[in-house]
């Protein structure tokens, strides 16, 4: 009777959805929502959306692999969707019959009558046999093609396979075409399949993606903040963003961990303000109260310039923040340390046992300088290094970084002997950093971060003709050094904090008139942090002229002063709005020509990565001294990491390599790497509907730009609904058995 109870369930479930679908040509919406628990109101929403989608997307998308996403598709699969609750509905109808001869014939077995003593008489078997033959007869031929397909992979799944040994964590096989819809989607609920799809359909349209910002307004205006926040809850938001605050984003951080894949953890609120106000803040903020200075070896790059003043400029895939005063940079760290303390939590819930792979400190924060001070800060910072740069190869020759050139004080000693026993001379040689193998830096970058030394005194070169010092920075005021320090202060609570969690910690990217400033720091707070294991990363952007250049004197760096490098490798955010700036400004671009030399650029980059990994781990030494993370949702970087790490020798269960891509995108490239024991990362951005509408916005028109990635993702969303359809397989639950290496 409980079986019967059961059932009777089951039927009246799929005849509900069933009667909805006969009467909507979106039953099949219905259908995901109502495995989603969310009833029928969202699924006539959900049905409303795929109608307008629909109606408004009504061209041919070809990508490389020969797809071509139509409207079409989706009917297809909205039909097919169709077609397989008609036969849930009859397989149910069967399954009452066999019940009703199950009841029948209980009476036979408990009293011994009805002469048969089995379960139906021979009546009930014919007809049985009948429904049987019926319903074989009424299957999809799609079904069958679905089923065809599937053999080789039952074949595989029915040969032998040797026992693993207890606490061996699950693995699948790799395929490296990324073109395995079950492997991509198996985290997934049909709802979450469906959603996706259409969100990637809206992506696909270019009017609809250029105005997303101002339709977003729209809505919350029609809809008001409860109607709106659940539109976007069922579209955009659930898509892209983990959850509102740390504690409703652990559903999603748990769920990611038992497939595989490990979070980068980004609370992704952002100010939306005018283009008028960004360019007033950012001006005010990036000139001293000084007056903004200018002489003979002025850099024009490393001043503001009006018309670039707002940073989000033809930028869609980097979060910008403007400096509005000191207590909001206080606010911005508090902000990062709770993002520790989430992920720090998460890792907690790892079993600790090495025989199954789990390892603490795998979670990972991202934080932007840029929100820690004042901008006007970096920009006299990047200039002196760069004017640092160039007083060294006038004194001495070649191009670079002070520390490729390999003189030592002896050699600077000859270059400043026409000026005899000069008292300041000596003593800016006996603040020189070096080594025995030469000199690694003109100044003390040490006390720069670890002590309060005063930049504007710091900062002082001797001129080699006269002896005289000279400024490579102009003269900082007090409350400006006292800015400057407050920054480093706050850099470094969030760096020890997440050292003290066991969290690692990756300082993004920005742009190129920050960016010496920013790597400069960022490797002393190596030098600081990173002596047993690479909890401060660097990020380096792979289409700039000198990626290649200045990951190999960072890694220099960290071999010659023994600290444990990090590196996360990306191609670059910035790339129009550098090529702009330069045009404008009258500096040489620094940005590789095409998209050809910067994938070269980060291959030759990664290459030299793994090429000194392998020097490490064959001299015996601790493989981990280098860390590289490929940030990249390009597949054929991805596909060129994997098998240069077999070339090179090295594994997955070394954790020297991880692969990482943004929550929502390629999630085909993502979870089966995880899922094939390979170090997967998920960048996991958070924070309240209303907040995170301009991180959406830029989601929106990054996806825009990838249409031939939409296309490939669409396409396996479409192959692994069909799936689930043909198998039954609607209301599926996701259930992970997977351990992040």
């Amino acid at each position: 009777m409980a079986l019967l109870r059961s059932l009777s369930a089951q039927r009246t479930t799929i005849n509900l959805v069933y009667s909805r679908n006969t009467s909507t040509n979106g039953g099949t919406a219905a259908a995901a929502a109502v495995a989603n628990g969310n009833g029928l109101r969202r699924a006539q929403a959900l049905h409303t959306t795929n109608n307008n989608n629909n109606s408004k997307n009504n061209n041919t998308n070809a990508n490389s692999d020969g797809y071509a996403a139509t409207d079409s598709e989706t009917a297809n699969i909205l039909s097919t969707l169709r077609q397989v609750l008609q036969k849930q509905h009859q397989q149910l109808q069967w399954q009452n019959l066999v019940l009703s001869s199950v009841v029948a014939g209980n009476a036979g077995i408990g009293g011994g009558g009805g002469g048969g003593g089995g379960f139906y008489s021979h009546s009930t078997t014919r007809s049985l046999h009948s429904a049987a033959r019926n319903q074989q007869a009424q299957v999809a031929p799609a079904e069958i093609a679905v089923d065809d397909e599937a053999k080789q992979r039952k074949r595989e799944a029915l040969k032998p396979v040797e026992p693993k040994p207890a606490g061996t964590p699950q693995r699948d096989p790799l395929d490296v075409s990324f073109n395995d819809p079950l492997a991509a989607f198996k985290s997934k609920t049909t709802w979450e399949l469906v959603r996706a799809y259409v969100v990637y359909m809206i992506c696909s349209s270019e009017k609809l993606v250029e105005h997303n910002m101002k339709l977003m307004k729209v809505a919350r205006t029609l809809l008001g903040g409860r109607l709106f926040e659940l539109l976007m809850k069922s579209s955009f938001y659930g898509h892209f963003v983990a959850g509102e605050n740390r504690h409703t984003i652990v559903p999603t951080l748990e769920r990611l961990r038992s497939f595989g894949v490990k979070p980068i953890l980004d609370y992704s609120v952002e100010e939306d303000i005018s283009q008028e106000e960004a360019e007033k803040r950012e001006v005010e903020s990036s000139v001293s109260s000084a007056g903004d200075v200018k002489d003979d070896g002025t850099m024009p790059q490393y001043h503001v310039d009006k018309s670039f003043a707002d940073r989000r400029y033809k930028v869609s895939s980097a979060r910008t923040y403007f400096y509005l005063n000191e207590a909001t940079c206080e606010r911005n760290m508090e902000t990062f340390i709770k993002c520790l303390e989430a992920v720090s939590v998460d890792d907690a819930k790892v079993p600790r046992a090495v025989a199954l792979g789990a390892t603490f400190g795998t979670g990972i924060t991202a934080i932007k300088l840029t929100a820690l001070g004042r901008p006007q800060l970096l920009l006299q910072l990047s200039e002196v290094i760069m004017r640092t740069r160039k007083y060294m190869e006038d004194l001495v020759g070649g191009q670079g970084n002070v520390l490729t050139h390999h003189k030592t004080i002896k050699d600077l000693e000859k270059y400043y002997a026409s000026v005899g026993d000069n008292k300041d001379v000596q003593e800016f040689l006996k603040n020189v950093t070096s080594d025995k193998e030469g000199i690694l830096h003109l100044f003390p970058w040490s006390g720069i971060v670890d002590e309060n030394s005063q930049l504007s005194d710091t900062f002082r070169v001797p001129d080699p003709q006269t002896g005289q010092m000279r400024r490579l920075i102009s003269q900082i005021p007090p409350k400006e050094e006292e800015m400057f320090r407050n920054m480093i202060r706050r850099l470094n609570t969030i760096v020890k904090t997440a050292a003290e969690l066991d969290v690692r910690i990756m300082i993004d990217a920005e742009q190129t008139y920050f960016q010496p400033a920013i790597s400069r720091i960022t490797l002393e707070m190596m030098r600081k942090y990173n002596k047993e294991k690479a909890i401060v990363f660097n990020t380096y952007q792979c289409y700039l002229r000198e990626s290649f250049r200045e990951v190999g004197t960072d890694l220099e760096q960290a071999k010659r002063q023994n600290f444990y490098f990090g590196a996360k490798l990306v191609r670059g955010a910035y790339m129009e709005q550098e090529r702009a700036r330069a045009q404008a400004l009258g500096y040489s671009d620094p940005v590789n020509p095409n998209y050809e030399a910067t994938t070269e650029m980060y291959h030759k980059t990664l290459t030299e990565c793994l090429r000194r990994i392998k020097l490490f781990k064959d001299s015996g030494e601790d493989a981990k001294k280098i860390g590289i993370m490929v940030a990249s949702h390009n597949e054929d970087t991805v596909r060129f990491a994997i098998e240069k790490m077999k070339e090179i020798g090295i594994s997955p269960e070394d954790k020297v390599i991880c692969f990482g891509q943004l929550l929502g995108m390629c999630d085909y490239i993502t979870f089966p790497l995880g899922q094939a024991g390979y170090s997967a990362y998920k960048y996991i951005p958070y924070g309240p509907v209303e907040e995170v509408l301009p991180y959406l916005s830029r989601r929106a028109q990054e996806n825009k730009g990838v249409l031939k990635k939409i296309q490939k993702e669409k396409r396996l969303l479409a192959a692994e609904i069909r799936r689930r359809a043909f198998r039954g397989q609607l209301f599926y639950k996701p259930k992970g058995n997977y351990v992040p290496i």
